[in-house]
């Protein structure tokens, strides 16, 4: 269970193995760009475990780092301390830094409003797509129909999504955004605007999604189970950022509640259609949105390349958070790293299903899912039944070797290869399409910097996630 897996981790990190386990010719061959969650080191890494290059970078890493051209790192940086905002993934700044370790350009949003957390993904024109966290009122949270013993202290931290133009030596402007808060649902007062029911309205979000089936009551045995997991996530800064208090005397009666209930925790992005997938990890879904829609459209249900706003074009994971299917429907727990895949068969998703809180055995698994999209239609789904598919296209999973409750990540290599972060282990390897393990990978390094209060406490040689370069990309010409 989670709380033995983090305990043990906690306790044992040090006995695990260091470096390369596994390297066959069969490997994607390149160099891996890791960036420790505690270290101030980045580094590229060759696959006999070597260090073909290090950076040195100054602040707390916030969350995912990519190489851009010329050997350039584009990096998430905390901003300490934050006004408001707190948890795993916080950032609060993109940097951009040199070869040789220059800061060459930076953008910063950390306010009592707004902040920067976890990914973002640069665009075709050389614009940015970035996660942040906004900020709503306690009475704010109340009038939008969140269930009043569930509304948390701090309120409620909505998600948005801004796309943002760099400015020549420094900061930018943000040009296009995407509110979560305006397409939220609520079925407890039909005087309220946001009034429906969520199977009437898939492609909104129900404000009340993370506390409608909670249990009313629990067991002792479940009491205690889920007190000592909520003390170890707590003790790690993994819980979706917050410090579970609960709002009132009802919700301490039962199971208790975070103003973070989204935590969205990745970004990707598809030019070809100008879709946005995101990762909400507390709803346990996957989300689609439609980027081809002016600011306006994108706070509204009308517009855009696909004629529905902001509104989700697509959702997968927990048909249930819109009223299309019970518990056992539900396929995602705590995912990362949602990333757009064509095929000869169409276009996929390949995702990072962490399995925390998975039913009878938590254990991760890597799945590519399959999209129900034709360009011409846009997402299909049968009238009453929920989004496909019902299967995924690919699956990787090990149960009994093979777990990350939190962070973590994939990628599809261009060998057909899967490139696998298991986050909290520091732990990266590669697999083929049958799942054979041809480079196996254990991170020696991180430790450096002390585990951060306010962006949570992972292990000393925890990943965000990994990614690997090719020796020939052109992102890396004349460098060595």
């Amino acid at each position: 269970m989670l709380f033995a897996f983090l305990f043990a981790l906690s306790l044992l990190e040090e006995q695990d193995p260091k470096g390369v386990l596994v390297a066959k010719d069969s490997a994607q061959p390149g160099y891996t760009l890791i960036a420790p969650l505690n270290s101030s080191f980045i580094q590229l890494v060759d696959l006999d475990g070597k260090i073909k290059h290090s950076w040195k970078v100054e602040g707390r890493p916030g969350g995912a780092v990519y190489l851009e051209e010329k050997g350039a790192l584009l990096r998430s940086r905390q901003v300490e301390p934050n006004p408001r905002f707190h948890g795993g993934g916080i950032g609060g700044r993109l940097e951009k830094i040199s070869w040789d370790g220059n800061l060459l350009w930076d953008f910063e949003l950390a306010t009592v409003e707004l902040t920067l957390h976890h990914d973002f993904c640069r665009l075709p024109n050389g614009n940015l797509l970035a996660i942040a966290w906004e900020h709503l009122e306690p009475e704010d949270v109340r009038a939008l129909g969140r269930d009043p013993q569930y509304i948390d202290e701090e309120g409620l931290w909505t998600d948005v999504v801004l796309e943002i133009e760099p400015s020549e030596g420094g900061g930018g402007n943000i040009v296009w955004q995407w509110r979560s808060a305006e397409h939220l649902l609520q079925d407890r007062d039909d005087k309220l605007a946001n009034y429906g029911k969520p199977a009437d309205h898939p492609g909104r979000i129900d404000i009340n999604a993370d506390v409608r089936f909670l249990p009313k009551q629990e067991s002792a045995e479940e009491r205690q189970r889920r007190e000592a997991r909520e003390r170890e996530m707590k003790r790690l800064g993994y819980t979706g950022g917050d410090d579970h208090k609960p709002a009132n005397s009802a919700a301490k009666a039962g199971p208790k509640i975070t103003a973070d209930w989204l935590h969205t925790n990745g970004i990707s992005y598809f030019a070809d259609e100008q879709l946005i997938a995101l990762s909400a990890p507390h709803l346990g879904e996957i989300w689609i949105i439609d980027h081809a829609t002016t600011m306006a459209e994108a706070s509204g249900e009308q517009g855009g390349r696909r004629g529905k706003g902001g509104a989700l074009l697509y959702r997968w994971g927990s048909p249930r958070n819109y009223g299309m299917g019970g518990r056992s429907a539900k396929t995602l727990f705590y995912q990362h790293h949602p990333t757009f895949v064509p095929t000869a068969q169409g276009l996929t998703l390949l995702l990072f299903n962490n399995g925390s809180n998975r039913p009878l055995q938590e254990y991760s698994s890597v799945e590519q899912i399959l999209l129900p999209f034709r360009s011409s239609e846009g997402f299909v789904r049968e009238a009453g039944k929920p989004f496909g598919p019902a299967e995924p296209l690919w699956i990787y999973k090990d149960p009994e070797r093979f777990f990350s409750a939190f962070i973590s990540g994939a990628e599809r290599l261009a060998n057909g290869n899967t490139l696998i972060c298991e986050g909290a282990k520091g732990r990266v390897f590669e697999v083929t399409p049958a799942g054979e393990i041809v480079w196996d990978y254990w991170s020696p390094h991180g430790g450096d910097l002390q585990p951060s209060e306010q962006g949570g406490k992972a292990p000393p040689r925890a990943l965000f996630r990994a990614t690997r370069i090719a020796p020939d990309d052109a992102r890396l010409r004349g460098l060595f």
